[in-house]
């Protein structure tokens, strides 16, 4: 998948904000000021999304391009392959999953803006 294909879809996400706050290839997507995706901008293989753990562990075991997320913590974050070996359909799901576990963790108030 190109990044441009993906950053168009996390677009259409409300209260995305994207930022480099860690280096200048590390591209890290938030919403509420909390992560739910990171790729490396200038070679983007793959990325580390947010998921439930039970999930995480399913998906782990079923697919070869999903792993524990890598330098995150590998409970509750995969590290998902981005160069065929998972779906696109699957990759766009599980941005989405990602985002909204992050969204549903942000106080009411915060939830609320991002609904106008």
């Amino acid at each position: 998948m190109h990044l441009d294909t993906l950053l168009q879809f996390t677009a259409t996400l409300p209260g995305t904000e994207d930022s480099f706050p860690f280096d200048a290839k590390t591209l890290v997507l938030k919403v509420g000021g909390k992560m739910y995706l990171l790729v490396d901008a200038e070679n983007p293989t793959q990325m580390n999304l947010k998921c439930d753990p039970e999930r995480a562990i399913e998906l782990r075991e079923r697919y070869d391009g999903i792993k524990p997320g890598y330098h995150m913590n590998k409970k509750h974050w995969n590290t998902v392959d981005l160069q065929g070996s998972v779906d696109e359909k699957l990759i766009f799901e599980l941005v989405k999953h990602s985002y909204e576990l992050v969204f549903a963790s942000l106080p009411k108030k915060v939830r609320d803006e991002f609904a106008h």
